[in-house]
């Protein structure tokens, strides 16, 4: 597999589209970020909330406590502040519920914000990216064995357009099948040349 083309003006621009797209992902990575962090604090209300109702629900069981040690009427005095523990214990499961929920969403918009970008990149970019780089290395070792001429012209006979092709010359498909050996170099270096490849030195 070939990483970069041979010609310079097609080779930078691979590692200028390369750079690009590696910060747009690295963009679109950290506003995703930003977005999962700013939603998560719309749960600093449910942690307040969770705390002021953990420290109160801790305080009433503690004075209850403390009540129900009194003589004959302890057990009394206690169930208003149970009752009251309670309640804030109910209000402090209501907090986390709501953290638990906001974090769910940060989570959701955190994905949902990166998940276009990178599709884009999966599905746009990175197969034309392997598809050029699994072609460029099979015609970069293909240019190197001996008949590796004749399937790049023939590559370039059945995959080129007709107006390339006939800049090669008018009757360049019969020279092909004459075996003519300049047609052969000119289909295989045209076939390589847009690739990005430079012909294999004879």
């Amino acid at each position: 597999m070939k990483w970069y083309a041979d010609r310079l003006p097609v080779a930078a621009r691979q590692i200028v589209t390369d750079l690009l797209v590696v910060v747009w992902v690295y963009f679109w990575i950290r506003v995703a970020l930003w977005v999962h962090s700013t939603v998560l604090k719309l749960a600093v209300p449910g942690a307040k909330l969770e705390g002021a109702g953990t420290s109160i629900a801790d305080n009433l069981a503690d004075v209850g406590g403390k009540v129900g040690g009194v003589p004959v009427v302890g057990d009394q005095l206690t169930r208003p502040f149970t009752g009251a523990a309670d309640a804030a214990r109910s209000l402090a499961d209501a907090g986390r519920q709501q953290q638990e929920l906001i974090g769910t969403v940060a989570l959701v918009m955190a994905f949902v914000v990166v998940a276009l970008p990178l599709t884009l990149v999966l599905l746009g970019w990175l197969p034309l990216r392997l598809r050029w780089m699994r072609r460029a290395g099979v015609a970069s070792r293909v240019r190197q064995q001996p008949a590796g001429r004749d399937l790049l012209a023939l590559r370039a006979l059945a995959g080129r357009p007709l107006n390339e092709l006939t800049r090669l010359g008018p009757d360049i498909a019969q020279s092909w099948r004459d075996g003519d050996p300049e047609a052969v170099d000119a289909l295989a270096a045209l076939e390589l040349r847009c690739l990005g490849l430079r012909p294999a030195r004879r």
